[in-house]
């Protein structure tokens, strides 16, 4: 069977005494002043890794000589990852500044032997001459405890960042997890607000879902909330840094991220499967390029899609992606071009703990009767399956219903909606 490597990253907030908080500002100093360098010179002579190396190290080394050394080569991926970045932006017309700004740094430690984990403490080279090391102590967690003995393995690399007097250290664990490869396959569509997914056994439709996310709502909510803050008011001011601080979006948009993933692992080890995404990052970064409006594009850039593929990618499940480029709008049992579709709002209520949910939804009909988001799923399951690469769905022997299931991250798995009935002849 194949493999695939795990990676999960932990968070821990540590400690240490004024001497540690200023040879770690020191160190942050440092990485700093080589990153701006490294970068400038990046952007002029389109440099390499390599490059970078033949042209900083030895400078570096004479003066940063208590630096380890393992820090230094660090710089050299952080300052190129800059680089490409702040070229991107200024292709599409969106930097604002001649150069990129160095505002916040991240020391990295790419190799174990300039950093330990041990007595309840991390352990950092401070001093490469002196053979000094700085300890910094970090408050237990179980999500640490999890991950160091079920299994998992450290990483070589450590992060440390320093936020406003805080210091943050950022642990890497990798563990190597079989998966199977299945007839079976879980296809995902990802929208804005919604996640669609179809599951197909032995090449049948079986199951349909569809998961109300909101994120896109969502951002438009706290972009709103944001604007009413910060209206006539520097974001340095005291007040409105603390109410910005309040308004936990990443929170609440990683909590729903992650409540979808956590479902489609469920359906997708329930009946083993693999899952099928679509390659919407693509197209999401298409969509961004091609807008002139800021409002787009800033609902586009705060679109999950990535971080949702990425905590799949992360599952012990199979994962594989396949282009999505007009599964939308074409009839999966037809073949036919799709051109219109009738808006139609849904409302489902349940009840629960603190009264009766009232859900809404929008669906957009074809003139098949299914929705958009419901067909494009299908078409990627159907694409997958299909060797030549066509969308249609081959003639079925047998015919069948399926009920498409409403899923809210919140609320769990609701009754069978009474949208429509799948039917294959």
């Amino acid at each position: 069977m194949p493999s695939k490597t795990l990676k999960k990253t932990v968070t821990l907030e540590c400690y240490t005494n004024h001497v540690g908080k200023r040879i770690l500002s020191q160190i942050e100093s440092a990485y700093k002043k080589m990153l701006v360098e490294e970068i400038e010179f990046a952007l002029k002579n389109h440099a390499t890794q390599k490059i970078l190396h033949q042209e900083f190290y030895k400078k570096y080394r004479k003066e940063f000589p208590w630096l380890a050394t393992r820090v230094i080569k660090g710089t050299y991926r952080d300052a190129l990852r800059r680089a490409k970045s702040f070229k991107e932006l200024k292709r599409k017309g969106m930097a604002k500044t001649d150069r990129p700004e160095v505002k916040r740094v991240t020391i990295t430690f790419s190799d174990s032997q300039d950093w330990k984990l041990r007595d309840g403490a991390i352990w950092i080279k401070s001093n490469a001459v002196k053979d000094e090391w700085l300890e910094l102590k970090y408050r237990d967690t179980k999500l640490l405890h999890k991950y160091l003995y079920q299994g998992w393995k450290l990483a070589e690399e450590l992060k440390i960042k320093l936020v406003d007097g805080r210091i943050f250290c950022y642990l890497t664990f990798k563990k190597e997890v079989e998966v199977k490869e299945s007839k079976n396959i879980l296809a995902v569509d990802i929208n804005e607000n919604n996640v669609t997914a179809v599951l197909f056994k032995d090449g049948k439709i079986a199951e349909a879902y569809r998961i109300e996310t909101g994120l896109g709502n969502l951002v438009i909510s706290y972009s709103e909330r944001r604007k009413r803050i910060t209206q006539g008011r520097s974001t340095k001011d005291r007040e409105v840094k603390k109410a910005l601080k309040k308004l936990r979006e990443k929170e609440r948009k990683e909590d729903i991220v992650y409540k979808t993933a956590d479902f489609l692992e469920e359906i997708a080890v329930n009946n083993d499967a693999i899952i099928v995404v679509g390659e919407v990052f693509k197209g999401k970064k298409k969509i961004e390029e091609r807008t002139y409006s800021d409002k787009l594009r800033h609902r586009i850039h705060q679109w999950s899609v990535n971080k949702l593929v990425e905590v799949l990618n992360n599952k012990p499940v199979y994962v594989d992606t396949i282009n999505e480029a007009y599964t939308s709008t074409i009839d999966p049992f037809m073949g036919e071009r799709l051109t219109n579709f009738t808006p139609l709002m849904m409302r489902y209520a349940r009840r629960g703990r603190k009264g009766v949910h009232v859900v809404k939804f929008k669906l957009r009909i074809a003139e098949n009767g299914l929705d958009r988001d419901l067909i494009g799923a299908i078409n990627i399951g159907l694409r997958y399956l299909n060797s030549n690469g066509s969308p249609m769905a081959l003639g079925s022997t047998e015919p069948h219903a399926v009920w498409l299931k409403l899923m809210i991250p919140h609320l769990g798995l609701t009754l069978p909606m009474e949208l429509k009935v799948l039917k294959n002849k």
